[in-house]
């Protein structure tokens, strides 16, 4: 069942979608980013397009039952790639069937108000452009850290798009070559080793045969969130889990900076709910081995939290509209 909260109404509003390989959550927000009413529920990742897409549709349906105003668009955030031009799922690792789909398409058919369609990160780092950590700035740099990694880059006050609109798929650089197996298909992607579910495979092949960690311990799941959890009661093992996946994160996070020269790197995604005890060992690693001249660069949580997507997507709804207006 879905999960609904409520703020008093304000103005001119939209809905924002943020699909996920974990969940999908939907609100309904207004121009000062203000989140009027959210429902979420786990994604159903295996079960192909048409179930996903009854999901969407009924969490709108929820957050819109009490809209007090006219809904000016819908603004949908989806894994890559997908090209955002044509509206089409290229090829998306984390939900099944959602290959060379025409997703913007099918949801149009669903809605009376124009759909857009973005790349989760770029939502997000739009999300946190206008209206989180990196309001005022013209250069960021937005890394998602979850199931998968992904990200969004605002370069000289502009969205990078790229070729049909698929830039920023940063996950899928490579930090070590003919390295482990991407679900991309690929070798060595930062995806691969820095994501939660990386995080969690590399936490159950290292309990095997440990004695002295609590993880795993009798019979129990093993997953991002039990690794941080150990390692504030000071579990060993999950101590140097945790400080591995810092110095990942910072490998990766130190190549954006030499690319992009941002004014800030915002990190986002379920893992960042744990950006107090990474941080010491990210910005540690981005000392050492970042060019002098991008060592100052700052790396924050993302402020909108798990709604950065949400937010942005709305956003860009709202942009579109506002285009249409003008014209």
């Amino acid at each position: 069942m879905a999960a609904r909260t409520l703020t008093p109404p304000d103005t001119r509003v939209a809905v924002g979608v943020d699909l996920g390989g974990t969940h999908v959550r939907a609100a309904l927000v207004d121009a000062r980013g203000t989140i009027r009413a959210r429902a979420e529920e786990r994604t159903e990742a295996t079960a192909g397009p048409d179930r996903v897409l009854a999901q969407i549709k009924r969490l709108t349906d929820a957050i819109l039952a009490d809209a007090p105003e006219e809904v000016v668009g819908i603004g949908v955030s989806t894994p890559g790639p997908v090209d955002t031009i044509a509206g089409v799922a290229k090829n998306i690792p984390t939900l099944a069937g959602f290959v060379g789909y025409p997703l913007r398409a099918e949801l149009q058919k669903q809605y009376p108000f124009p759909v857009i369609l973005e790349n989760d990160g770029i939502a997000a780092a739009v999300g946190e452009w206008r209206f989180g950590a990196g309001r005022g700035l013209d250069n960021i740099v937005y890394v998602t850290i979850s199931t998968g990694i992904g990200g969004g880059v605002i370069a000289d006050g502009r969205v990078l798009r790229g070729r049909m609109g698929m830039a920023g798929h940063i996950g899928h650089m490579s930090i070590a070559p003919d390295g482990a197996l991407c679900p991309c298909g690929g070798r060595g992607c930062f995806e691969a080793y820095g994501s939660g579910t990386a995080l969690a495979a590399r936490a159950r092949m290292a309990a095997v045969g440990c004695g002295d960690t609590v993880l795993g311990r009798d019979g129990g799941g093993i997953d991002g969130r039990s690794v941080f959890a150990a390692a504030r009661d000071g579990d060993r093992l999950a101590n140097q889990l945790v400080d591995e996946e810092a110095e990942i994160l910072g490998r990766g996070i130190t190549s954006l900076l030499h690319i992009f020269s941002p004014d800030i790197v915002v990190v986002g995604g379920g893992l960042s709910e744990e950006f107090d005890r990474l941080q010491p060992g990210l910005r540690s690693y981005v000392a050492t081995f970042a060019m002098p001249a991008f060592r100052d660069v700052n790396v924050v949580k993302a402020a909108l939290g798990q709604n950065s997507g949400l937010v942005g997507s709305a956003a860009l709804a709202l942009l579109a509209d506002a285009a249409r207006e003008e014209r």
